[in-house]
């Protein structure tokens, strides 16, 4: 499936940032926000208000696999279940960001984009391991419920094993003579 991920420049009160990146919305990408269906991120500038500005990007494509089950259950069966968005503050964003916006963009030094979402814990997980910026972005009942129904055909939870206290190993002796 493609997705789209909508980022906000949000202006805040802060003697030292003026504003703040984050990721407000993961959107299903289904050929509306743009003509050409690319695998390439491509971001656009979308408008700006009193709290900021709205920057959409679209090529993002999300495959689920068995073997990720697991983050997957425990996303599904957290409060709110959630989209990561993974995204870094970037200096060249010529191959980001489309001509009629470009201009905007590289008024700033650096500019974030997303370079990858997913909706597994662990992935996520290993992702902040890396050094990289990982945001949540609540996920819609549609899409919990559709990923609700990928872990129920897909995940086993392991059997847990009983583990026998030391005490009843026995002790390490060495062989009489």
């Amino acid at each position: 499936m493609r997705f789209a991920v909508l980022m906000r420049k949000q202006n805040i009160d802060n003697p030292w940032v003026s504003y703040r990146w984050a990721p407000q919305e993961v959107l299903p990408d289904l050929g509306q926000f743009n003509s050409k269906q690319s695998n390439a991120i491509s971001g656009q500038f979308l408008g700006r208000d009193p709290e900021g500005e709205s920057w959409l990007f679209t090529g993002y494509e999300l495959d689920l696999f068995p073997d990720e089950a697991e983050g997957y259950y425990l996303n599904v069966s957290a409060t709110t279940p959630s989209w990561f968005v993974m995204w870094r503050l970037e200096e060249d964003v010529d191959r980001y960001i489309d001509e009629q916006s470009l201009a905007l963009a590289k008024a700033e030094s650096t500019f974030a984009v997303p370079h990858r979402i997913c909706v597994s814990y662990n992935e996520a997980a290993r992702l902040l391991d890396g050094g990289e910026s990982v945001d949540t972005v609540p996920m819609s009942e549609q899409h919990a419920s559709w990923l609700q129904e990928y872990v129920n055909d897909n995940y086993r939870p392991e059997p847990k094993k009983r583990h026998k206290p030391a005490s009843f190993k026995g002790a390490e002796r060495p062989a009489e003579e």
